[in-house]
């Protein structure tokens, strides 16, 4: 996985870049009708039950677009919330916090319902001793603080992007002549360039488990779009030779049963592109 400090740049760059986006030469709205001495505060307002998740990167945001705006948290990352409840103040700057709203409130608002849905699964895993785990289908350009969601919903990231895990799937395999190659290319590659990297390969069918399980060295095998029972198989085969994932077309309605198979990990997409912002408000006080 990406380091911190990593992870911290990749932050920094998605608020310098969105404020760009958003706010460019300047927030004529403001600078029109709102004097630059003046100053004022706002709450973050919750509308709707859930998990709420973004604290943290909107301190984040405020610091970036004036470091004078001071924030009072009354509420926690990670916490679960309900409608009426106030999270934070903000203070300040009126022009300041008029610019860092819409940044703000797009991300606590798409963070939040990530979060949301990712703890609703964990719960759904509560006794497995499965974990559930996010996946590279993400926002483009977003994808540090969605997966920062996951996270703070109780879920595990995969791997952050192409860099930092080697995944062989389908076309890998095809492409590369077959799974057998495409594992002893892989082997070959990450030594000639001294890559300590984990190895995941995905499986289509009992017999590429044997497949893959016949050259070792592999840390998880996918078991992707598999029925329950050709699963429990496959989790059998592969005993404690590596870690086990489940994947493709898994939903709240089925997930407790993939767990049961007895896999050691749940991979779903649906927790960061299946989601409907969380409603939050920034409002004057």
């Amino acid at each position: 996985m990406i380091s911190d400090i990593q992870f911290q740049n990749e932050l920094q760059i998605i608020i310098e870049n969105a404020i760009r986006e958003d706010v460019g030469p300047g927030d004529y709205s403001s600078l029109a009708c709102i004097p630059a001495d003046a100053t004022g505060k706002a709450k973050l307002l919750v509308k709707e039950d859930g998990i709420i998740a973004g604290v943290a990167f909107a301190k984040m945001i405020f610091q970036q677009v004036d470091a004078n705006l001071q924030m009072e948290i009354f509420i926690q990352d990670g916490t679960p919330v309900t409608k009426g409840d106030v999270v934070f103040h903000v203070s300040g700057s009126s022009q300041s916090i008029l610019k860092a709203e819409r940044l703000v409130l797009n991300s606590m608002q798409r963070m939040s319902a990530i979060a949301t849905k990712t703890n609703s699964y964990v719960k759904l895993l509560e006794g497995t001793g499965a974990q559930i785990l996010d996946t590279r289908k993400t926002t483009p350009g977003f994808r540090a603080p969605e997966k920062w969601a996951v996270k703070i919903g109780g879920g595990e990231n995969h791997r952050f992007a192409l860099y930092d895990m080697i995944m062989l799937k389908d076309n890998h395999n095809d492409f590369a002549g077959g799974i057998t190659n495409a594992i002893h290319k892989t082997k070959a590659y990450l030594a000639e360039n001294q890559l300590d990297l984990k190895i995941i390969v995905e499986a289509r069918t009992l017999s590429e488990i044997e497949e893959i399980l016949q050259s070792g060295g592999i840390y998880r095998i996918l078991i992707d779009n598999f029925n329950f029972e050709d699963t429990k198989k496959a989790v059998a085969m592969i005993g404690n030779k590596c870690f086990t994932e489940s994947s493709g077309n898994i939903n709240e309605n089925t997930i407790r049963d993939y767990a049961e198979c007895g896999v050691n990990f749940i991979s779903s997409g649906a927790l960061t592109h299946s989601v409907y912002n969380m409603d939050l408000s920034l409002k004057a006080i």
